[in-house]
C-alpha cells in the first residue's frame, strides 16, 4: 500500500490500527476515542516502531507487544504537550526529514490521512485472525444465551444489560454496544439505548462484542410464551433477507450489489419501506463496521472478510456475524441451544436465529 501511494512510512494511532498490526494490542486509556496514548511507525522497507511518552512507553512493550515487533521510541510526557505535530517530529528523527509520511487519523497540517487505504490491508483476515474471530464468536453466542438463562421477568433493560456486560467480562469480553428493548421499545426505535423500562413479553438483546481488538456483533430474541404471529411473520421475513444477504455475500460483489438484493428480498415478502428505516450491516472486523452497504457502495467483498449483516423490521431484528470462507458463509455468533429459521437460498442453507420462547 505504501508503495502504491509513493509513501515512505505511515503512522497509525487509532485505536483499532494499533490492534490490527500488533495482533490484539490496545493504545486506549479512554476507549470511547478513535485515538490512542501509542503510535505505532512502519516504514516501506518494513521496520517498525512503537512511538510514546514515558507513562506508556513500558505497558505497551510489557503487556500490548515487544521490543521483537517494535522498535521503541519514549519521550517525556512534557514535551508531547507541545503540539499535535510531534509526534510527527519524533517519526521524522529516525527516518529523513524529506520523508513522505502519512496518517491515520488526521494530525498536523500536510500529513495526508490515508485511513481508507489502510483499511483496505485489513480486510481479508489472516489464519490467526480467523481463528481468534472464531473464538470470540463462539463466546459471545454463549454469553448471550446464558444471560437469556438469567434473565427475570420484570427486570428493566438497564439490569438486563448490565447482566450482558457481565457475561461477556467473565469471557475477557468488552461490550462496546449494548442495546435492550423490551415490549413496545422494540418497535419504537432501531438503536434502543437501555431504559428503566421493564421487560414483560418480548425482549431485544444486541451486542458488539470486542477481544483483542475484533468484533463481533449479535442479537437476540426472546419472548415470553407463545410468539405474537405478526411477530413470528416479521421474524420470518427478516430471516429471509439475512439469507439472501449471506448468499450474496461472495469475493467480488459490491456493497451495493448486496444492498439490491436486500432491497428486492424486503420487497418480496412485503415489507419494502423497512430498509428504509435502518441500514443493512457491513464488514466487520477491527471496527463495528468497516463501511456498510447502501445503493452507491463501491466497497468490494474479499476473500476470508467478515461480516456482520443486521435486516430489522419493525419490531424484530436478525444479526449475526460471519466470515466469507473458500467453502462458503460460516456464522461464528451463533448461540447454543437457540431456536433457528431455516432458508435456502440458490440451493445453498442459511440459518438465522429466531425467537427463544421462555
Amino acid at each position: 500500500m505504501l508503495s502504491r501511494e509513493k509513501l515512505d512510512a505511515v503512522l497509525l494511532n487509532s485505536q483499532h490500527n494499533f490492534a490490527w498490526l500488533t495482533g490484539g494490542g490496545c493504545n486506549g486509556v479512554d476507549l470511547s476515542r478513535d485515538n490512542g496514548v501509542a503510535s505505532l511507525l512502519v516504514t516501506c522497507e518494513g521496520k517498525r516502531f512503537v512511538l510514546a511518552n514515558v507513562i506508556e512507553i513500558d505497558r505497551m512493550l510489557g503487556e500490548e507487544t515487544s521490543v521483537t515487533d517494535f522498535e521503541p521510541i519514549d519521550y517525556s510526557w512534557q514535551d508531547e504537550k507541545t503540539g499535535s505535530g510531534f509526534v510527527l517530529e519524533q517519526a521524522r528523527s529516525v527516518l529523513k526529514r524529506t520523508a513522505a509520511i502519512a496518517s491515520d487519523l488526521p494530525m498536523a497540517t500536510g500529513v495526508p490521512v490515508v485511513e481508507n487505504r489502510i483499511a483496505e490491508c485489513r480486510y481479508a483476515l489472516t489464519e490467526n485472525e480467523i481463528e481468534r474471530f472464531r473464538s470470540i464468536g463462539r463466546d459471545a453466542g454463549t454469553a448471550l444465551r446464558t444471560v437469556i438463562d438469567k434473565l427475570e421477568l420484570g427486570e428493566t433493560e438497564l439490569q438486563i444489560a448490565e447482566k450482558v456486560r457481565h457475561e461477556l467480562g467473565q469471557r475477557n469480553i468488552a461490550s462496546v454496544v449494548t442495546l435492550v428493548a423490551a415490549d413496545e421499545r422494540i418497535s419504537r426505535f432501531r438503536h434502543p439505548v437501555p431504559t428503566a423500562n421493564r421487560w414483560q413479553k418480548t425482549l431485544l438483546i444486541v451486542t458488539c462484542a470486542k477481544r483483542d481488538g475484533l468484533i463481533a456483533s449479535l442479537s437476540r430474541m426472546v419472548c415470553v410464551d407463545e410468539v405474537p404471529n405478526e411477530l413470528k411473520i416479521r421474524t420470518d421475513a427478516a430471516a429471509y433477507v439475512y439469507a439472501k444477504m449471506l448468499d450474496a455475500t461472495r469475493p467480488g460483489v459490491t456493497g451495493a450489489d448486496v444492498y439490491r438484493t436486500a432491497a428486492r428480498a424486503y420487497s418480496e415478502c412485503g415489507f419494502a419501506d423497512e430498509i428504509d428505516r435502518h441500514h443493512q450491516g457491513g464488514a466487520a472486523g477491527y471496527r463495528t463496521r468497516d463501511w456498510v452497504a447502501h445503493p452507491a457502495s463501491g466497497d468490494i467483498i474479499s476473500a476470508n472478510q467478515a461480516f456482520a449483516w443486521n435486516p430489522s423490521i419493525t419490531g424484530t431484528k436478525v444479526e449475526e456475524t460471519c466470515i466469507v470462507t473458500e467453502s462458503g458463509i460460516e456464522i461464528i455468533t451463533a448461540s447454543p441451544d437457540f431456536p433457528q429459521i431455516l432458508n435456502v437460498v440458490n440451493g445453498h442453507e442459511y440459518l438465522s436465529p429466531g425467537i427463544l420462547t421462555i
